[in-house]
């Protein structure tokens, strides 16, 4: 029988009384059906998925992330600091789960679950900044602090509106600055101010399908936008494009994509970036961005084969 090491965070999202409702029985028999031995893993403290997953022992066929976004970036993390990486799933269990929805995962653990141990393995790109990686997205600047300073407490009640509601507060109640930077891509450099910028490799970003359009999650490159957009009517106006246009073609946006990309800041950051919906915590004024390839993933069939170059 293959061996499965399942880390849990029953922190994530929205459900309540999660201890309750999680049926880890129902999952064991699950995981027996399709011929695998579970162990759970239930994380205590922050970076504690990295934690276990860097020190498990070998003989774990999969290691399946059972939480939100966040969770399965240190659980990603710690794979990458092995010398043998294991073969990754991720079964959503937070409150926007973005990934779990770019991964074609509803918001039943056990239809999902079967989904997953049905699916077919396949090799996707992540990227990291200064060799942090991160699994789907990551910014600075305007609403990024959003995710991560939005409370616990608030996501637990109202779930994905917290943000909504939280991002809302934050528009109202502060300035937007624009950063004295300096970018370096594709031989070319660029200076600027820039209220924010979002590096990617999804379709999917904050609760928005299709953000970009014909994304490849493993064509070696990876997708950048800057925003040059101060004023509140001037944000307004192009959330209001966004309903009708590509978000590339709308004014006081600049992107690009590539396989590498160097910032420089010429000013302090007020806020740190947002990693996956978590907040990095290492400061700098120079942020390098590349490309990790060929990180195998256990999918559910049903990932539509336009995100993937190489589709067997």
């Amino acid at each position: 029988m293959k061996k499965v090491a399942v880390i849990v965070n029953l922190h994530s999202g929205s459900h309540q009384n999660k201890k309750e409702r999680l049926n880890i029985e129902k999952l064991k028999t699950i995981f027996s059906n399709y011929g695998y031995d579970p162990s759970f893993y239930i994380t205590k403290y922050s970076h504690h998925a990295k934690e276990i997953v860097s020190s498990l022992p070998e003989h774990y066929d999969l290691v399946l992330s059972m939480g939100g976004d966040g969770t399965f970036n240190e659980v990603v993390t710690g794979n990458l600091e092995r010398k043998k990486p294991f073969l990754l799933s991720h079964l959503p269990y937070g409150t926007t789960n973005d990934i779990g929805s770019m991964f074609s995962l509803g918001k039943n653990l056990e239809k999902n679950l079967i989904l997953i141990l049905e699916g077919k393995v396949r090799k996707m790109d992540i990227c990291s900044i200064n060799e942090q990686p991160f699994v789907y997205v990551a910014g600075f600047g305007r609403f990024m602090n959003v995710p991560y300073e939005t409370p616990r407490k608030l996501k637990k009640n109202f779930g994905y509106l917290a943000y909504l509601l939280e991002g809302a507060r934050d528009f109202f109640r502060n300035r937007t600055h624009l950063y004295d930077l300096t970018y370096e891509i594709d031989g070319e450099k660029y200076n600027g101010l820039y209220s924010f910028a979002l590096i990617s490799n999804a379709n999917r970003i904050a609760g928005i399908n299709n953000f970009y359009k014909d994304i490849k999650l493993d064509d070696r490159k990876f997708e950048v936008l800057f925003c040059n957009i101060k004023t509140k009517k001037d944000i307004l106006r192009s959330l209001f494009y966004l309903k009708t246009n590509d978000i590339t073609k709308v004014p006081g946006f600049y992107f690009h994509k590539t396989d590498h990309l160097k910032i420089t800041f010429h000013e302090r950051l007020r806020k740190p970036w947002c990693f996956d919906g978590e907040e990095y915590e290492k400061e700098s004024t120079t942020y390098e961005i590349k490309i990790i390839p060929n990180i195998e993933m256990l999918l559910p069939k049903a990932v539509s084969k336009e995100l993937f170059c190489h589709d067997k």
